[in-house]
């Protein structure tokens, strides 16, 4: 039997689990203006006269004013001198005050009027007629096609340059918000696997681990959660009608939670009961794997090159180098952050540079057509001295918590 899995149920596993969140520290209003001003020599050295962010993550990330997206236009012109101009319905008013962080003025579109008229006079104000615009990446196309036609003369340039450079980078507090985020999924994932009996239901084990993520702190449970048992563990991202638990059969499970808006991704992939000989075979390979592609991790590094090792290691052990099953079928890695897939990729061909404070996964997973699949994800981050794990990985195919 596999040490740590199963033995226990629902009950007693949530009764030790404790809310680990006391000392967590938000985002201060001074790191906000930090973030201001880097995104603003960027703008200089881009000759950007203004950056439009539209509601969700980069006016959240910028401006620490929380909203959803809409099919109404509200966000923030940015503006090369650092000043910032909301753009929101008049309607929306009050209740966006009592959201918005950075203060600034406010300006309001009514129903029946256009905000990309709005918008083009705020350019005008600012002296900005003619110039080099960026537009969030995550803008729809219903917005930025009302910009660009409520507004000639200008040219419209991707934001994502000038976004995703200041939000790879995480601040020494982002990692440890994104650390505390990470124990507690960890503690979520031990505690899950030691209540997997046979018959429990994936329904079962996903009530759980949301429960589970709250009483440790997580007020929202789960941000995402895939239970994955048999051989439905070959699909990454589940199946539309899952099976139930059997002995000596595998389980993945990934999941992770939001803490002060940023997101913890933690996978680990064990039999329930003993493993056959090519499952521990391919489970080591994984370990491998997953090792290779962190030690490859260094400052100045591209990120390519971090996939380019892990698919080597692949090759060497006789399976593809490319994304041809039995093999990898996907990127090696992400960033995480305030989104749970953001900038850097660990992907074939990218050239971004591995830098200090950036924060990615690490996920090689290993699909077998019609018999598993195993993914041993954790994040690590960039320090001055190279790559640092949030977690431990997994230790032993027949131990794979380390207890």
């Amino acid at each position: 039997m596999t040490i740590g899995i199963g033995g226990s149920n629902e009950a007693i596993e949530l009764e030790k689990i404790e809310n680990r969140t006391h000392d967590v520290q938000p985002i201060l209003l001074e790191e906000y203006f930090e973030r201001i001003e880097k995104a603003t020599r960027l703008m200089k050295a881009l000759s950007v006269k203004a950056l439009y962010l539209n509601a969700g993550t980069n006016l959240y990330y910028f401006t620490g004013t929380l909203w959803n997206a809409s099919e109404r236009m509200v966000g923030a012109l940015l503006f090369e001198d650092g000043s910032l101009e909301y753009i929101v319905p008049k309607f929306e008013e009050g209740t966006f005050k009592k959201y918005r962080q950075v203060q600034s003025t406010i300006n309001c579109w009514e129903e029946h009027k256009s905000p990309y008229v709005l918008f083009g006079k705020l350019l005008k104000d600012k002296n900005s007629i003619g110039s080099v615009i960026a537009i969030d990446e995550s803008s729809p196309y219903f917005l930025v096609d009302g910009i660009s036609k409520a507004n000639n003369g200008y040219d419209f340039i991707n934001a994502q340059q000038i976004t995703s450079a200041c939000r790879m980078q995480k601040s020494k507090n982002e990692i440890a918000i994104i650390q505390k985020a990470k124990d507690i999924t960890m503690e979520v994932q031990r505690a899950a696997a030691k209540i997997l009996r046979p018959g429990i239901t994936v329904s079962e084990v996903m009530d759980f681990i949301q429960k589970a993520h709250i009483k440790a702190g997580a007020a929202s449970g789960s941000y995402f959660c895939i239970v994955l048992f048999a051989d439905d563990t070959q699909y990454p991202h589940g199946v539309s009608v899952p099976q139930t638990l059997k002995e000596n059969e595998a389980v993945i499970i990934d999941t992770g939670c939001k803490l002060e808006g940023y997101l913890s991704d933690i996978t680990r992939s064990y039999v329930y009961g003993v493993a056959s000989e090519e499952y521990k075979a391919i489970w080591n390979l994984e370990k491998k794997v997953q090792l290779a592609a962190f030690e490859a991790a260094k400052i100045g590094s591209s990120c390519g090159s971090v996939d380019d090792t892990a698919r080597k290691t692949l090759a060497e052990a006789g399976l593809s180098p490319d994304y041809d099953l039995p093999g990898l079928p996907h990127r090696v890695g992400h960033g995480t952050g305030l989104d749970i897939h953001e900038y850097p990729y660990l992907v074939r061909g990218s050239e971004i540079k591995l830098l200090k404070g950036m924060v990615v996964s690490n996920e090689p997973m290993i699909c077998i057509p019609g018999k598993f699949g195993i993914r041993h994800e954790d994040h690590f981050y960039m320090t001055e001295n190279g790559a640092k794990w949030f977690t431990t990985p997994m230790h032993s195919v027949d131990n794979p918590f380390g207890y």
